[in-house]
């Protein structure tokens, strides 16, 4: 049977991947996850009983820690999704993207590199680590263009740096030591188990409760939206079919500023439970979800677009996303009215989705 370690798998996208990795292979999935803020164990509870699942708590900077993942499974492929991803909180605490981001995936990587020289030959040609990464390695785009595997590297904030190092780290062990790792770079994702700190989460708890639905500059910064169930499908594709040293973006081809989604919102809200309903809304004194938004402060170094060239992954391996954004954020909205109990266990005492990240910009002097 294989054998697969999952990282982060208590988080927002890994947790997506755990659930679908067990209900489309055989695969045994060891998770394992460090609890942060951001992972929680609430997000796979429907799994716990699973004969294929199995959970170890650790850090993956942890080196001995992970030494004994290794030693204790019998790892046929790593899919590392640990990772600190809010923009915000890097700007206000770069230290933990570093430690995560770039110092676990390496302590990670040269422990499969160690793990691979002590299993023998065929199940090491089997093997593979597939590194997930972000769009926000690329920098800003212009207008017009998009993101393609080729692009080079501009990162423009901590968070975004973090994961470029990391990258680059995975593709370094693939040239230098012929460790078989592959690299996906994917656009914003989005739907559910998403902590509620990211656009998406945010603005639909802030509209249930009545509360301001803060937008970032003058809302005109666009994101590629791409649906998790999406994204996972493209990793288990690129996990099984790809190529080793490769790298495969994934993209949603749903462009939208941040105004046009909040606005989009605003209106699958309105459908599932109609501002006249709501008496938080009366209470705030508003008659509609979008009398709700708030031009907020801008993000320092905020990029102003992103775009995903996803040709190469839908050319090789066939992948396609199944999701538009309408039906997408349709599912998403949904699946937060009927899961209030999980955003209100997850979300700690200290952190109640206020503003982060607000750090002069002394360049701009």
């Amino acid at each position: 049977m294989e054998c697969w370690i999952v990282t982060g798998g208590a988080g927002f996208i890994g947790s997506n991947f755990v659930r679908l990795a067990l209900s489309e292979t055989s695969a045994r999935i060891v998770v394992l996850d460090k609890l942060t803020y951001a992972g929680n164990l609430l997000s796979l509870a429907d799994l716990t009983d699973h004969p294929r699942f199995h959970f170890v708590e650790a850090d993956i900077a942890d080196r001995a820690s992970v030494e004994e993942v290794f030693g204790d499974h019998r790892a046929t492929a790593v899919i590392n999704f640990a990772a600190e991803t809010h923009v915000d909180r890097s700007i206000d605490g770069p230290a933990a993207f570093i430690h995560t981001n770039v110092v676990g995936t390496f302590e990670l990587l040269d422990a499969a590199r160690q793990h691979l020289e002590r299993i023998d030959p065929a199940a090491r040609d089997r093997f593979r680590f597939l590194h997930v990464s972000t769009d926000e390695v690329y920098g800003s785009l212009g207008a017009e263009g998009a993101f393609t595997e080729d692009t080079p590297y501009d990162p423009n904030s901590p968070y975004s740096a973090s994961k470029a190092g990391a990258d680059h780290i995975a593709r370094a062990y693939f040239s230098t030591y012929g460790l078989p790792a592959i690299i996906t770079n994917c656009s914003n994702n989005y739907g559910p188990y998403q902590f509620p700190e990211k656009l998406i989460p945010v603005m639909i708890l802030n509209a249930l409760e009545g509360k301001p639905l803060p937008i970032y500059g003058d809302g005109g910064n666009v994101r590629d939206w791409l649906y998790v169930e999406d994204h996972c499908r493209g990793i288990l594709l690129a996990l099984q079919r790809g190529r080793a040293g490769e790298k495969y973006n994934i993209g949603g081809g749903c462009e939208r500023t941040n105004l046009e989604l909040v606005d989009l919102l605003c209106e699958h809200l309105e459908r599932e439970l109609p501002a006249a309903a709501n008496p938080a809304l009366a209470a705030a004194g508003v008659a509609s979800y979008a009398a709700l938004k708030t031009f907020v402060e801008d993000r320092p170094g905020h990029d102003r677009r992103y775009a995903i060239d996803s040709e190469k992954i839908r050319r090789e391996l066939g992948w396609r996303p199944a999701h538009d954004l309408d039906a997408g954020l349709a599912a998403t909205v949904r699946w937060y009215l009927e899961h209030r109990d999980w955003c209100e266990a997850v979300q700690s005492g200290t952190y109640r989705r206020q503003r982060l990240g607000l750090r002069e910009n002394t360049a701009s002097r």
